[in-house]
């Protein structure tokens, strides 16, 4: 008996909110599913093949199997991630003669974002859309014509082939009744 083939795996990466997760799968949509993804990562950008070695011996021991750790860490791969990511402290100023206190500047607020390219382009999507449905409906009367036109013929040809057929038996039995021979 010849020993089942090994599936070729390849291990995949992809960032999860704090954290970015490997799981070696045969394919894109098994690593999709292992991830219990519904969007395509990869067609985004946002999920890759990796060939980081720490990554690939992590994920070819639990294949199929998503492992996370915290983003822009050096953390090994595990089933649960233990950490949270080390986010930079901001600037701290003393406050007072004995610099007793610490307060971060606040920044200021950004300025508003001019939506106005935002707003032009969604109502140019909108009245392509609105265009195409008015496109599709007038393409489906049309298609409902032409399936009762085609009808129409069908059954006039119907009726005019019995006609027909009738003729040429009638044809038939008057030539034979005449003396004719096939």
């Amino acid at each position: 008996m010849a020993p089942a083939k090994a599936r070729k795996l390849k291990v995949f990466q992809a960032p999860f909110g704090f954290h970015e997760s490997v799981v070696a799968a045969p394919s894109q949509a098994a690593a999709l599913r292992a991830w219990g993804s519904h969007q395509n990562l990869f067609a985004e950008g946002l999920a890759k093949v990796t060939t980081e070695s720490a990554a690939v011996e992590a994920a070819l021991k639990h294949p199929e199997t998503p492992l996370r750790r915290a983003i822009g860490s050096n953390d090994p791969f595990e089933l649960e991630a233990a950490n949270l990511p080390k986010v930079p402290r901001g600037e701290k100023t003393p406050v007072g003669k004995e610099g007793g206190g610490a307060v971060r500047k606040p920044k200021p607020a950004p300025a508003p974002a001019d939506r106005s390219a935002l707003d032009a382009a969604e109502r140019e999507l909108r009245r392509l859309e609105d265009q195409r449905r008015r496109e599709e409906d007038r393409f489906s009367r049309r298609w409902d014509e032409l399936h009762r036109e085609q009808e129409e013929a069908r059954k006039k040809y119907a009726d005019a082939k019995e006609n027909a057929d009738q003729a040429v038996k009638a044809a038939w039995k008057a030539y034979r009744r005449a003396g004719g021979t096939d």
